[in-house]
């Protein structure tokens, strides 16, 4: 029977837009993009041009210091776009279907570690995973000391993330990951869930966000120490890689759920990794002015355009009002128990904060130092001091920054306490910053 692990620091934000069970198949979309920022880690390079070619798991970018990580299309079409940045950064590759098809041509199966490694290399899933120390793309270079997988989501809105399909391959996916690794491969499932697992050690998780968070679930299990580095993934791309294994197909549908309280009828579509938003909003959305879309939830999400496209890791939109042109009453001195805050600064939790609120993307504080108020505390699960990590990476103080566990941590893992935060501080941008910086130092 697996271990019940209790999260109690953490916080759900009620946000309006929950999306129904309903899934209804995307025939609009006829354009797709991948976009390598969303793969941290390696520098990328175009192996393709505007007006090639492709099938669906073909090469679109390779990473230039191993030439062995693939970014591959999702689809079969043409390439209408390679778009670039300043410096010559490769914002997007973009590819425009041609020809209706679920899975990339059979490939090769694979069962020995090599066999299983150089699958996962080529088909552009080894792209999927993380690696921490850094929150970036695995070296391949490197043997992982453990292999954690999970396999719910429990940010704001999140839907379901196993669907049958997912499921049936789950198990051959955790068995395939188990010959990469000396250690173990640890499987975070919901309290209640009926996922059990022969290839995994299983580890049962309930409480508030961040309870679905990898992270949170490596600190409550076996934390990372400095020198030792642990792979990461969600269940989803596990399922992918058992099903490449198995059966040598390579699988790009995803089901996106379409969430936020400017949606319409919040429901699950089931589309292809990087469709353009426009035809997956087309008719969705109640209003077309003031809003922001984050391809994401909204604490780690994207902000994009209607004109954007999904990013990584391809699960969910929302969509919420910007808010510039908001208009209330007696303005932050307002009493409205239509009003949310963590602190009971507002009477609406008197209404119960368990209902659902609309929020909009306004800050509604000033920027100011970081306070020790010990409000991160409050939402952070980690045997960690948060405030003193992050002044550290803001001084650039290496030795502290290991001593205060910078190996341990991801951007997201700072996502509620940048929501709570008084000061108004973007400790995501902070953190993700320290770890590049930490990384370079270092390598």
């Amino acid at each position: 029977m697996a271990e019940i692990i209790r999260i109690k620091k953490g916080l759900d934000i009620p946000l309006s837009g929950k999306p129904s069970s309903e899934v209804k198949a995307d025939n609009k979309t006829t354009l797709f993009a991948i976009c390598p920022d969303d793969f941290p880690g390696p520098v990328w390079k175009a192996v393709v041009k505007p007006g090639d070619s492709v099938a669906a798991g073909d090469p679109l970018l390779k990473d230039k210091a191993y030439g062995k990580i693939l970014l591959v299309s999702p689809v079969s079409g043409t390439v209408t776009e390679v778009k670039r940045g300043e410096r010559r950064h490769i914002d997007y590759i973009s590819i425009i279907k041609q020809q209706d098809d679920s899975n990339a041509e059979n490939r090769p199966k694979a069962s020995s570690p090599e066999q299983i490694r150089q699958a996962m290399l080529e088909s552009g899933l080894w792209a999927m995973m993380r690696q921490r120390p850094y929150d970036i793309v695995p070296d391949p270079e490197v043997a992982p000391r453990d292999i954690f997988v999970t396999s719910f989501d429990s940010a704001p809105l999140a839907p379901e993330m196993l669907d049958a399909e997912n499921t049936k391959w789950l198990e051959k996916g955790l068995r395939a990951l188990a010959k990469l690794t000396t250690g173990k491969v640890f499987l975070g499932v919901k309290a209640g869930s009926s996922i059990s697992s022969q290839a995994a050690t299983v580890y049962e998780f309930e409480g508030p966000h961040p309870a679905g968070n990898v992270g949170t679930q490596i600190a409550a299990i076996k934390p990372v120490n400095k020198g030792e580095t642990v792979w990461t993934l969600d269940a989803v791309t596990a399922a992918k890689i058992g099903k490449l294994c198995e059966e040598g197909k390579l699988d790009f549908s995803v089901s996106v759920a379409l969430t936020g309280p400017l949606v319409k009828n919040p429901h699950i579509v089931s589309t292809f990794a990087g469709a353009a938003l426009s035809g997956l909003l087309d008719g969705q959305l109640k209003s077309d002015s003031d809003i922001r879309i984050i391809s994401g939830n909204v604490l780690t999400g994207i902000k994009t355009s209607k004109d954007g496209f999904l990013h990584y890791p391809y699960r969910q939109i929302t969509v919420i009002e910007e808010g510039n042109h908001a208009d209330e009453f007696m303005g932050w001195a307002s009493v409205s128990p239509m009003k949310y805050s963590v602190k009971r600064s507002f009477p609406a939790f008197l209404r119960g904060l368990s209902k659902p609120f609309d929020f909009d993307a306004r800050i509604k504080g000033g920027h100011r130092a970081m306070i020790l108020s010990g409000e991160y505390d409050k939402v952070f699960p980690f045997d960690i001091y948060p405030e003193y990590l992050l002044k550290a990476i803001i001084a650039g103080d290496i030795d502290r920054m290991e001593k205060l566990g910078i190996y341990e941590v991801a951007p997201e893992d700072f996502a509620l306490p940048e929501f709570v935060d008084t000061s108004k501080i973007e400790l995501q941008k902070i953190v993700r910053e320290g770890l590049d910086n930490l990384r370079k130092e270092l390598s």
